[in-house]
C-alpha cells in the first residue's frame, strides 16, 4: 500500500550482483534520484516513488508484508524465501544458475550418486525441493557463505551454489554435476498494492517505462537510402519490429528505409545491406520503445 505521503516504494539490493543494473534500469526510465547505498530511502525527485536499499534476502518478505510495494530481486532468492508476492516481469539481467558441483577428483558423476552424501548450500529450501523431486536422500549442510570451500574442509561431499561464470568454482577445484535452477532479476509486487487503485495506477505507469526501456536494450535504429528495385532483398535482410518504414525520396527510383535492428545481429545485417545496394546508412541508439 502507498505510504501516508502518497509515495510508492520499490526495494532493490543494497550492495551486490543486481545493485548497479537495478539503479541503471530505474534511471533509464527517467527517474531522478541519488542512490543512498548505506541509507534506507532514496526519494525520486520527479516521480512519486522512494527507492529502498535493502539486503537481497530481505526483499521478498518486505514486499510480501507491504513494507515495499515493489521489489527487484533474483529468482533464486524469491524461490528460497517462498514469499507470497506477484511476479510482474523478468528483467533480463543478473543471469545465473543454481548448480550442484563436486571436487574435480570426486568419483561422483550424477545426481543419483549423491544419495547419502553431504551437500553444502545457502539455499536449503530450493535444494530440498530438488532432491525430493529427484528422489535422492542426501544430507543438507546449511552455510551462509564460503560454500565453495566446504568440500576442501571435509564439511561436505558436494555443494549447491549460485554460478554466474563458473570462475569461482573452477578456482576452488569444482566441476558441475547439474543445474537445478535458472535465475535472473525479476520485478515483484505486493498483492494488496496491485488491488489498491492509487498504487496500481503508479505501478502501471512505472511498468510502461520499464517495459519501454527493456525493449530498447541492445537495439539500434537505422536509416538508409537504396534503389527501390532492391526493396524485396532489403526487406528479407532487415529483421524489423513489424515491417520496415519505406519513404520515397526526391530522386527518382530511390527510397529511404527506416527500421530497428537487434544489437547481436547488427554488424552482420549492416554488411548484407551494403552488399544489397544500401547507402548513406545512419545508426541511432534507442532509449525507449513503447509498444
Amino acid at each position: 500500500m502507498l505510504a501516508t505521503n502518497g509515495r510508492m516504494k520499490i526495494a532493490i539490493q543494497r550492495n551486490g550482483r543486481l545493485t548497479d543494473e537495478s539503479v541503471a534500469l530505474l534511471r533509464s526510465c527517467g527517474l531522478e534520484f541519488e542512490f543512498q547505498q548505506q541509507g534506507l530511502y532514496s526519494p525520486c525527485r520527479n516521480f512519486d516513488l522512494d527507492v529502498l536499499s535493502l539486503r537481497d534476502d530481505d526483499i521478498p518478505e518486505y514486499v510480501q508484508d507491504g513494507v515495499a510495494d515493489l521489489g527487484i530481486v533474483g529468482e533464486n532468492i524469491l524461490g528460497e524465501k517462498q514469499a507470497r508476492v506477484h511476479i510482474l516481469r523478468k528483467l533480463g539481467y543478473g543471469l545465473c544458475r543454481l548448480m550442484i558441483s563436486v571436487p574435480q577428483r570426486s568419483p561422483l558423476r550424477s545426481v543419483k550418486q549423491l544419495n547419502r552424501k553431504r551437500i553444502a548450500t545457502a539455499y536449503p529450501t530450493t535444494l530440498r525441493q530438488y532432491l525430493r523431486s529427484a528422489r535422492v536422500n542426501a544430507s543438507i549442510v546449511e552455510l551462509s557463505g564460503a560454500v565453495e570451500i566446504a568440500p576442501s574442509l571435509n564439511v561436505a561431499d558436494a555443494i549447491c551454489d549460485i554460478v554466474s561464470t563458473g570462475t569461482t568454482a573452477r578456482m576452488n577445484g569444482l566441476r558441475p554435476i547439474t543445474s537445478i535452477l535458472e535465475s535472473q532479476a525479476i520485478l515483484v509486487a505486493n498483492r494488496q498494492s496491485l488491488k489498491h487503485p492509487a498504487s496500481r495506477k503508479l505501478i502501471d505507469r512505472l511498468l510502461i517505462r520499464l517495459s519501454g526501456s527493456l525493449e530498447a536494450r541492445g537495439k539500434r535504429y537505422i536509416m538508409l537510402n537504396a534503389p527501390a528495385s532492391s526493396l524485396p532483398t532489403l526487406k528479407k535482410i532487415i529483421p524489423a519490429l513489424k515491417s520496415p518504414t519505406v519513404v520515397p525520396l526526391a530522386k527518382q527510383g530511390m527510397v529511404a528505409v527506416h527500421s530497428v535492428i537487434a544489437g547481436h545481429v547488427f554488424w552482420d545485417v549492416m554488411e548484407r545491406l551494403k552488399q544489397a545496394g544500401a547507402s548513406d546508412i545512419i545508426v541511432v541508439p534507442i532509449e525507449t520503445i513503447i509498444k
